[in-house]
């Protein structure tokens, strides 16, 4: 390899995005079987009572709050892939179905655009190259917005020297 190979394969910064999920497979599982037992438990005390209607929706609620969780799970399939080298930025991008969005830039081209507000913070960071964005971490809360912006501004300002 020569100097100049070296020099371009060099990892300036690289991350995974991915959403955060504060519970696991199990902590969901645990939760469902607890939630499952009070609603069955007290469904089958509102029958007892003659209120029948009740204990179907005991079952609804349960119903839907697993169909809720099922989908936030199948959001958090979703990631993004960033790696700045002193010639390239490349952004992998892939949905919660699996589909796979890859975009190149050139460093020396490309800047940081962030949005802000007063009180909710970093909103938006956003790569622009030639006129082009390309929204990143859209999933991420403002502070690692924040972070992710000042990282990537630092890693394009090695790239850009």
């Amino acid at each position: 390899m020569t100097d100049s190979n070296l020099f371009s394969e060099k990892v300036l910064f690289e991350a995974r995005l991915s959403p955060h999920r504060s519970l696991s497979f199990n902590g969901f599982t645990a939760l469902m079987v607890v939630l499952g037992v009070l609603s069955f438990a007290i469904g089958i005390t509102f029958l007892m009572l003659g209120a029948w209607p009740v204990f179907g929706f005991f079952g609804l609620d349960v119903a839907l709050v697993w169909f809720a969780f099922r989908a936030n799970f199948r959001d958090a399939n979703a990631y993004e892939d960033i790696r700045v080298t002193p010639v390239l930025l490349s952004v992998r991008q892939v949905s919660k179905h699996g589909e796979k969005r890859e975009t190149d830039f050139n460093p020396r081209w490309t800047r940081i655009e962030k949005t802000e507000d007063e009180t909710a913070g970093v909103t938006k960071v956003a790569l622009v190259s030639r006129g082009f964005p390309l929204i990143i971490g859209s999933f991420l809360p403002p502070f690692y917005k924040k972070e992710l912006a000042a990282r990537l501004s630092s890693a394009l300002a090695i790239a850009k020297r």
